[in-house]
Formats: structure tokens, C-alpha cells, sequence
């Protein structure tokens, strides 16, 4: 990490800084890749599809303060550990650096549990919890090197709590959580920070069905604190956070997003 000292001035820059962000090419992973450009750092953008990717990194190019942040298309599936292997090492060879990785890929499949395959399971486990772990287990090598870093995963208010019909995802989710706070033990050692983000319901392109659903729309003006769906761009401003100075001595934490629901009854 940047050893300069911090200041008001530059608690949240993240200028000369390094970070992949994983499901970038829409969504909150989009909005938290824009933040973190904004904030000066240099961000290698990960998806699966290449020119839904080129359109994200165009847009993060197009909106950067002047602080020198820059985006850049990396295409691979973090559920190939082969894949994910050459991407960090390219990152490397690249930026000599490693210093912010942001987890964010998921991927949610709503089934009983008579009515999901193990197979299905399995999936959804390498995708959610597997890759994630993956990522971890590569970037710590060069941020032990360097003295630190920060590794922000993104998990959900179903880590915490759950409803039927759910489990896979609450399962996985919820190892997530227990990832983030194991490897917070492991690599805080190391000056590494590990986090996490669980956010609540965000108008998202995936939940577009729900919300304009009007009875999902008065459901969770009564569920939640704030009453209203949380807009994307309302994540951004806990991952800059989180990998900033300003969260120097937090690590093991799960920072919720979610607009009150969990303190809501």
C-alpha cells in the first residue's frame, strides 16, 4: 500500500494503487470499479464477456476525476483457477504491484433444497465461495511482499440471515463472511486487510423484475429503514472505504449496505 502519511486531504485517494475488481462489467461491480478509478487508482475491470467488459472500462475512462485513475479490461472466468492464475501473474508483469482486490462475482439460484442438484450446488459454491478463495490465495503472495494491501469481498445480507427456498446462496454467502474473517486473522500479520461488504436490496439490472414489481416496491418501503431500494451508485462509497487509509485499522469486518433492513423489524 501507498505509505504516504495520510491526511484530511488524502484519506480516501487511492492514487498509485492497483486493484482488480471481479464482476466489473455491470451492476455494483461496475459502480465500485468507477469509485475506486475516481479515487486515482489504476483498476483491471474481470468478466466473462469481453465486449460487455471494453464498455464498462470505456465508461469508467470516460467518468475519472483527475486523479489519474485508469480502467482496463481483463476478460476470465474466475472459476478457472488456470485462468485466474495467468490473470494475476499478467497483473503483476504489468503494474509490478498488487494492492486492492474487490470479490464481487456471485451467482444466485433460487431452489428448495429437494429441488437443487448437488451438481447445481457445487456450482454455485465454485463460483461464490471457491473463486474468491482463489483470488485470495494468489494476491496475498505479492501483498505479504510489499508490505499490505486490502482484499474486499463482497458478500450479502443473506450471509447473516435467510429465508426458504434460498440455501444454496445463503450457504455460500455466508461461508464468504467466515472467509473474510479467517483470512483477517491469517494475513493482518502481513499489513493485509480483509473485509467484507454485504449489501441489501440494490436496483440492479439482475433485479430489474423486482423492482418494478409494485408489491416488492411497498414490501420493502415497510422492510426497510430508509424505504426504498438502494441505487447502485450507493455502494461506491463503502468500497472506497474500505480499501482506503481511512480503514487503515479495520480487518475482519463485514460492513453492511442495505438501507436498515437488518436493523428493521
Amino acid at each position: 500500500m501507498n505509505s504516504q502519511k495520510a491526511t484530511p486531504q488524502n484519506l480516501f485517494s487511492l492514487q498509485g494503487q492497483t486493484a482488480l475488481v471481479t464482476g466489473a462489467s455491470r451492476g455494483l461491480g461496475l459502480e465500485m470499479a468507477k469509485a475506486l478509478v475516481d479515487q486515482g487508482a489504476r483498476v483491471w475491470l474481470n468478466g466473462r464477456d469481453p465486449l460487455a467488459l471494453e464498455a464498462a472500462t470505456s465508461l469508467c475512462n470516460r467518468t475519472q476525476a483527475a486523479l489519474g485513475g485508469q480502467a482496463l479490461a481483463l476478460p476470465f472466468d474466475v472459476a478457472d483457477e488456470t485462468a485466474t492464475q495467468r490473470a494475476i501473474a499478467h497483473i503483476l508483469q504489468t503494474d509490478q504491484r498488487f494492492d486492492i482486490l474487490i470479490n464481487n462475482v456471485g451467482q444466485r439460484r433460487r431452489q428448495t433444497l429437494d429441488g437443487l442438484p448437488a451438481d447445481a450446488l457445487r456450482s454455485m459454491l465454485e463460483t461464490n465461495l471457491v473463486s474468491a478463495w482463489t483470488l485470495c490465495r494468489e494476491v496475498a503472495t505479492p501483498m505479504r511482499a510489499q508490505g499490505g494491501g486490502r482484499i474486499i469481498n463482497i458478500t450479502s445480507i443473506a450471509g447473516p440471515i435467510a429465508r426458504a427456498g434460498d440455501a444454496a446462496y445463503t450457504t455460500a454467502k455466508g461461508g464468504l463472511a467466515a472467509m473474510t474473517r479467517a483470512l483477517a486473522a491469517e494475513l493482518g500479520p502481513h499489513g493485509i486487510n480483509v473485509n467484507a461488504i454485504a449489501p441489501g436490496y440494490f436496483a440492479t439490472e439482475a433485479n430489474a423484475a423486482m423492482v418494478d414489481d409494485p408489491q416488492t416496491q411497498a414490501w420493502l418501503q415497510q422492510r426497510t429503514s430508509l424505504g426504498r431500494w438502494g441505487q447502485p451508485e450507493e455502494i461506491a462509497g463503502a468500497a472506497v472505504f474500505l480499501a482506503s487509509r481511512a480503514a487503515s485499522y479495520v480487518t475482519g469486518q463485514t460492513l453492511v449496505v442495505d438501507g436498515g433492513y437488518l436493523a428493521h423489524f
